[in-house]
């Protein structure tokens, strides 16, 4: 498979690892300083694009990604309120998409465990709920993808928790999300249940970046031949 890379920085460089390790060939690279190189003839030599730039250039890399009429995976952040706006685009292409806000298999099996643990606590009110993330100090958004992922998970059966919100005090109607940036920490995700009696926490914590990249590697596999909007719950059968 023929791979085109939109964004090269530490994530697009494990990208390129894992995807010569599996046999595909990376014949397009794009980051801040070849961005006019993004075209129809280079992209017209790619089976699919793997996209993960910043919040400021993810939507209109995508946009013209899928005007070019290649297959596009995604794990920017930061875009996500134009989303309804790109899967029109997308309608309109008749183009293939796959967004994911971590690729990680275990972090996906991870949002498994959130949702049936989040049903499992809600029938007890003695249970405050609250979610913190990790992240290097790189990182330029904050709530990471992940974690607002995990906190609409949360809210789905919280449904008193009108909304999320990002270090501060919250309202007894809001999910506080905790964020942090450490180092050169890749990502640790954590949902905790509180009490006066206990508490009970589920953890995600990435040892490194290969298990985003071979998430990332693994979608563009599967959406390489389809048609249509998919996530990783469709990549891994959840």
């Amino acid at each position: 498979m023929n791979i085109a890379l939109i964004g090269y920085g530490k994530m697009g460089k494990a990208i390129e690892a894992v995807a010569l390790e599996r046999g595909h060939e990376i014949v397009l690279k794009i980051d801040v300083s070849n961005p006019q190189e993004l075209n129809a003839e280079n992209i017209g030599k790619a089976d699919v694009a793997i996209e993960f730039t910043g919040p400021h250039t993810a939507f209109e890399n995508l946009v013209k990604l899928i005007g070019l009429g290649v297959p596009v995976v995604s794990g920017s952040t930061g875009w996500l309120e134009k989303m309804p706006e790109l899967l029109s685009v997308i309608n309109r292409n008749e183009g293939t998409f796959l967004y994911a806000s971590n690729f990680s298999i275990g972090v996906n099996l991870f949002f498994e465990l959130n949702k049936k643990l989040a049903e499992l606590m809600h029938k007890y009110g003695t249970y405050s709920v609250s979610l913190e993330e990790i992240h290097h100090t790189e990182k330029r958004d904050a709530p990471s993808g992940t974690a607002i992922t995990l906190a609409e998970q949360v809210q789905e059966v919280y449904t008193e928790k009108k909304k999320w919100v990002n270090d501060v005090e919250p309202a007894e109607d809001e999910l506080l999300i905790i964020s942090k940036r450490i180092g050169t920490v890749p990502g640790t995700h954590t949902t905790t249940y509180s009490s006066e009696i206990d508490d009970i926490s589920i953890t995600h914590t990435a040892h490194n970046r290969k298990g985003f990249a071979l998430g990332a590697v693994l979608a563009a596999e599967y959406i390489n031949d389809k048609k249509g909007v998919f996530t990783m719950k469709d990549v891994l059968g959840l």
